[in-house]
C-alpha cells in the first residue's frame, strides 16, 4: 500500500529508459535569442553596407548563417555533443541528408531538362 500522497508505482508515468537530463533555463533561451538577434541584424547590416570587400559577401554571409544555425541548434534544439543526445544528433544528420538529397537532386533534374529542352522558337515553329 500507498502512505500519504505517494502514487503507486504502477501508475507512475516513468519510462526505465529515459533519463532526465539538466532542464534548461530561462536564461538560456534568452542568450539564445540575443545572438540570434545579433547574428540577423549583422547579416542585415553586411548585406546593406559596403564595408566589406564586394568578392567576399557571400563567404561571410554563409559564415552567419552557419554560425546562426549553431545558435539554434544548441540553444533552442538543445543538441550538444553528451551521449545522452546521440538520438538527436543522428536524426539531426539523417534530416540534413535527405533536405541535401532533395535540393541536389531537383538541381540535377532541372539541369537535365534544361539541357535536353526545345528551344522556343523551335516549340513556336512546330505549334504553326
Amino acid at each position: 500500500m500507498t502512505q500519504g500522497n505517494e502514487a503507486p508505482a504502477a501508475l507512475k508515468d516513468a519510462s526505465p529508459d529515459i533519463e532526465e537530463g539538466p532542464r534548461p533555463n530561462a536564461q538560456s533561451y534568452w542568450v539564445g535569442l540575443g545572438s540570434a538577434i545579433v547574428l540577423t541584424i549583422a547579416s542585415f547590416a553586411v548585406a546593406v553596407t559596403h564595408g566589406v570587400w564586394t568578392p567576399s559577401l557571400p563567404v561571410l554571409l554563409a559564415v552567419l548563417a552557419i554560425a546562426q544555425m549553431g545558435v539554434h541548434l544548441v540553444f533552442f534544439l538543445h543538441v550538444s555533443s553528451s551521449p545522452d543526445s546521440t538520438n538527436t544528433i543522428l536524426a539531426l544528420a539523417f534530416g540534413i541528408f535527405v533536405v541535401a538529397l532533395v535540393v541536389f537532386g531537383t538541381i540535377i533534374i532541372m539541369a537535365n531538362l534544361d539541357a535536353h529542352a526545345v528551344p522556343m522558337e523551335e516549340l513556336m515553329r512546330m505549334q504553326r
